[in-house]
């Protein structure tokens, strides 16, 4: 049977052979402690592309040393790090997926050794640092950080950039008032809340004309934080600004206690995708292609992103086509185990 799962999606002028893409999941493996690719991520991504993933979305890759989430985070804030990314490219790239990659700064998330900065000094728990209030230099240094990360994010061959805005990392961090308490124009009304985010897109465009991804954290899951409904003007300024799709999570700006169950992320993407007009990534908890065709044929999202499934199973792509009665096309060494 045919199914919405398994067809093309193309989103300016790259076309993905199917709707599956693993998101970015931090894996915490350069032993080395310098962001650069080990054997791990040789081994791990090229896997997905085996099992037939359409995309595949690195990790959150930290655009400077101080922005990494630990300190065996992969980095993209030296020319250094291009060749080991190129490598991992051609290696995905090899078995016929695409390749993402995800541009982040942990702002006060951050557990690297020294200074953290944050928009403003507060903590994001009672147990955690506090982080210091980003000057504007430091600001317009970030954001060029961010700016040098995609070209080289360019210069390595990757198909797609995905611009970290969520998970209380620093862009979510400026965004939500939770985290934002500053007096200056990057503090205060909604509209200068999301200048940082702006500029960083505004950046990223100058040395980027490929498709563009941003992830947001659509519900901070807190009385005073934002909700979809605070992210729908959001996501129409990201669309007026050129971004092709929003890869809608939620949460983690601030400790919450969240009630997850199968696609409880979905309903967020479905309205962001409804109100903005704008693509969306559905995430959270999809584990079966049923549950993935019912979310893209009822026009709940776009493209399904798969986390701990693919952690599970690395050719959940095969499991899915089983299911949904069809086939996809298998490497010469498995098809003896597929078709038979």
């Amino acid at each position: 049977m045919e199914t919405k799962l398994f067809s093309p999606y193309t989103i300016r002028g790259v076309t993905l052979k199917n709707r599956i893409v693993m998101s970015p999941m931090c894996m915490y493996s350069c032993d080395t402690e310098d962001g650069k690719v080990r054997n791990w991520h040789k081994i791990h991504y090229p896997a997905r592309a085996v099992g037939q993933v359409g995309l595949i979305i690195l990790e959150a890759t930290a655009v400077t040393a101080q922005g990494r989430i630990s300190s065996r985070d992969l980095g993209i804030w030296s020319d250094e790090h291009v060749d080991g990314l190129r490598e991992l490219v051609s290696l995905v790239k090899e078995h016929g997926a695409k390749i993402g990659i995800q541009l982040a700064h942990a702002g006060r998330k951050s557990e690297v050794d020294g200074e953290i900065i944050a928009p403003s000094a507060i903590p994001f728990s009672d147990q955690a640092r506090t982080p210091k209030e980003m000057t504007k230099a430091d600001i317009e240094e970030t954001i060029q950080a961010f700016q040098n990360g995609a070209r080289r994010a360019k210069e390595a061959g990757f198909d797609i950039i995905e611009i970290h805005a969520a998970h209380g990392y620093l862009i979510n961090e400026f965004l939500s008032p939770l985290a934002n308490k500053r007096k200056d124009e990057y503090g205060g009304s909604p509209e200068n809340r999301y200048r940082f985010l702006g500029e960083v897109i505004n950046a990223v465009k100058e040395v980027w004309d490929g498709p563009l991804f941003v992830r947001i954290s659509a519900s901070d899951y807190h009385p005073e934080g934002l909700t979809v409904q605070d992210y729908v003007p959001y996501a129409k300024r990201m669309k007026k600004q050129g971004v092709d799709l929003i890869d809608v999570s939620s949460g983690a700006v601030v400790p919450a206690k969240i009630n997850v169950y199968p696609g409880y992320q979905v309903p967020f993407a479905e309205t962001i995708r409804r109100e903005a007009e704008i693509a969306t990534g559905a995430v959270g908890l999809i584990t079966s292609g049923w549950q993935a065709e019912e979310i893209l044929c009822n026009g709940r999202a776009d493209l399904v992103f798969l986390a701990r499934e693919l952690l599970r199973n690395p050719y959940w792509p095969y499991a899915a086509a089983k299911e949904l009665g069809t086939t996809i096309p298998a490497p010469v060494q498995y098809e003896r185990g597929w078709l038979f």
